[in-house]
């Protein structure tokens, strides 16, 4: 399975895609029209219908040349059914450190969330090394740049929550590793192409930031 290290080093977007409220019957459909437009992250949130359902789908058809997983992920069991999938990739809403620590020892790719420096500092006691600063777009830019300065250098910030295509260069300028984009990509009944459409536009400013 690829870790986003490997992935970041191989030229993805960093860009994680989030599909709140995605049901199992269009996940391969909507995940293959993300990976064809060039994602390599994909989370389905846990507060989705029938996510593990949705994760195992994507999983077993991307899992080899993406980091899939889950979002919103709220206690060990949690945890431990995603691990279970073979799925990679784990994000949480806050800094729960038995979560992120059953994270890391399970081997997932752990990116808890955190608003202050004493989160952050909570997550990476826990074991975690990218860090989502969530609600990113209730903060700002400037937020993320004076919490980065006292962060290790090898801990990544990614921005999540009102991230778009207008600002993704903002969040770059202060500091962040990548992004994770929910309503930007992919709302419940968005076709598959209109999926890839906003997703090759939203690669499409990332890498003219």
């Amino acid at each position: 399975m690829p870790t986003i290290d490997r992935l970041l080093a191989e030229g993805a977007p960093p860009l994680v895609a989030i599909l709140r409220g995605l049901v199992p019957g269009e996940a391969v459909e909507i995940a293959a029209a993300l990976v064809e437009a060039g994602v390599r992250m994909i989370e389905v949130p846990l507060n989705s219908p029938d996510p593990f359902e949705s994760i195992a789908a994507i999983q077993a058809e991307f899992g080899n040349i993406a980091a899939i997983g889950a979002g919103t992920v709220l206690d060990i069991p949690s945890v431990e059914r995603l691990a279970a999938l073979g799925a990679r990739l784990m994000v949480t809403p806050n800094t729960a450190p038995d979560v992120i620590a059953r994270g890391v020892a399970l081997g997932l790719e752990v990116m808890p969330g955190f608003m202050t420096p004493s989160e952050a500092f909570a997550a990476i006691g826990a074991g975690a090394r990218r860090l989502k600063l969530f609600p990113a777009g209730s903060l700002g830019p400037q937020h993320l740049k004076a919490i980065g300065e006292v962060l290790p250098r090898e801990v990544g910030i990614w921005a999540v929550g009102g991230v778009s295509t207008a600002n993704l260069a903002d969040w770059f300028a202060a500091g962040a590793q990548g992004v994770a984009v929910g309503g930007s990509l992919f709302r419940p009944g968005d076709a598959p192409a209109e999926v890839a459409r906003k997703a090759g536009d939203m690669i499409s400013a990332l890498n003219a930031r």
